[in-house]
């Protein structure tokens, strides 16, 4: 005799916890894994890619799918996609040149291409009309991934030092956070030497160099 079928299988667990994520979210088949094992959660996922209510975004990663009646469909932003990454492959991803220059508002120009530096593998990655690159890079280029110290090294790095003015430093001294800002001067070490005095202006302990 066939089993009836219940509200609880490994599909419908799935469904769930995704309706509840935040409608940008990204998930890969880890973050599944209390519910059922790899392949059933393999599945599971692909059902629900068929039945509509996610997305493949790229291998082995998806969205929840969204419309907007003008804009058409929502794609999730590239931060919850680098997160999303950076959760499945256990590796750090640092926000790179331009990318990071406009996180930090001292861009308004948004790149093409979207570049992290990784500990990992080296690959690009492209979902609608983006592509994230990810470059492999030195350790020494990782130490402050995933910090702003990592963003504001990289943000400064890319505009150059001719051009980090003193509305630049007091922008950045606005838009910290304290935290963040005392963060500047623990990580000072982790900075090009040419950074040490606008870390220390960013953080108010000197006036812009």
């Amino acid at each position: 005799m066939a089993r009836p079928k219940t509200h609880n299988s490994a599909a419908d667990r799935i469904r769930r916890r995704v309706e509840e994520a935040r409608p940008d979210t990204v998930f890969h088949a880890g973050q599944f894994l209390d519910i059922a094992s790899r392949a059933a959660v393999d599945k599971a996922l692909s059902r629900l890619v068929a039945s509509g209510c996610l997305r493949r975004l790229a291998r082995g990663l998806y969205y929840q799918p969204r419309t907007h009646p003008v804009l058409g469909e929502i794609l999730p932003p590239v931060e919850a996609v680098a997160k999303a990454l950076a959760d499945r492959d256990s590796v750090k991803l640092q926000p790179f040149g331009g990318y990071a220059a406009n996180l930090l508002r001292l861009s308004e120009q948004v790149p093409a291409r979207i570049v992290f530096l990784t500990d990992g593998r080296p690959r690009k990655i492209r979902y609608g009309n983006q592509t994230i690159e990810l470059r492999r890079a030195m350790p020494r280029m990782m130490a402050a991934a995933g910090r702003t110290t990592g963003l504001v090294i990289a943000a400064l790095r890319f505009i150059g030092k001719a051009n980090v003015t003193p509305e630049r430093v007091a922008h950045l001294r606005e838009l910290l956070s304290a935290e963040d800002r005392y963060r500047l001067l623990e990580d000072l070490a982790l900075a090009p030497a040419w950074m040490h005095p606008y870390f220390k202006a960013i953080a108010g302990e000197e006036d812009t160099p």
